[in-house]
């Protein structure tokens, strides 16, 4: 059963989340009745999901208990390491350096705005808590991920489709700017787009999970808005500097230095 805990919160048992696990039962029984072919699909992923979180709360515990800061920035590198190869490696088309670049592109943003945010805003003492250096840090590597996998897969497809259009543009004496910029612009456009939009109907049609999650745990309700008002603003502006990082770097792959746009380095997946 659930008891009440000192801090105003209701802490639940693994029967309790067994229980929960029954509300999939409806997706099963749309999936049967339908024959969407889901079933299995749905199985394994609630099960990775249920594991992955256990393990995940797991690591927390230890992570959170660390005084120093060495191990904290280690976890966090390999957070921003596989946000980055994640991020590349969901892309339609890819070039040599992809992985590389977004990379660069998370570490780069990531590092700025979770450092303003954490030392600037927050103050934190001391700035490595992990309690406060790694959820943050994780919603920011999550938007960073969406924003430079959306933002380079429509690079990248846009220059291959109109392909002969850059060619044109560049055989008519347009620079590489010139040449990709209506496509830069048009990729960043589509990176933002899904954060723009939550922030939109954002405590009005939806409430965050960070919220939810802050109220639950008996957080004030104005103080929990104020948190999320600050992530917020950190996922927007991350995605934003991380999207454009990404662009950027591949623009200059793809273009060379004597304005040729070097379509044969595209590889579909």
């Amino acid at each position: 059963m659930n008891s009440l805990a000192t801090e105003g919160y209701y802490s639940l048992s693994m029967t309790q989340v067994g229980l929960a696990a029954l509300l999939l039962l409806v997706n099963v029984a749309l999936s049967i009745g339908l024959q969407l072919g889901l079933t299995r699909s749905l199985l394994i992923a609630s099960t990775r999901m249920t594991v992955q979180l256990l393990l995940v709360g797991l690591i927390l515990e230890w992570v959170f208990a660390l005084s120093s800061p060495l191990p904290v920035l280690g976890i966090a590198l390999v957070m921003a390491s596989l946000a980055g190869i994640t991020a590349a490696g969901r892309t339609r088309l890819r070039f040599a350096g992809i992985y590389w670049d977004s990379l660069v592109s998370v570490l780069g943003a990531a590092m700025i705005v979770t450092g303003a945010a954490l030392a600037g805003i927050v103050q934190v003492e001391p700035w490595y808590n992990p309690q406060y250096l790694i959820p943050m840090l994780g919603m920011v590597l999550g938007n960073i991920l969406n924003g430079i996998n959306l933002g380079l897969d429509r690079f990248t497809t846009s220059l291959f489709d109109r392909s002969a259009l850059i060619d044109s543009r560049l055989a008519l004496g347009a620079t590489r700017w010139e040449a990709a910029r209506t496509e830069i612009r048009e990729a960043l456009n589509t990176a933002l787009t899904p954060t723009i939009n939550s922030m939109l109907v954002m405590g009005v049609v939806s409430l965050p999970g960070m919220m939810t999650g802050q109220i639950l745990a008996g957080a004030a309700p104005v103080d929990a808005v104020r948190y999320q008002i600050v992530i917020i603003f950190m996922i927007t502006s991350a995605a934003a500097l991380g999207s454009l990082g990404a662009i950027l770097l591949a623009y200059r792959r793809l273009f060379n230095a004597r304005h040729q746009f070097l379509k044969h380095l595209l590889i579909k997946r």
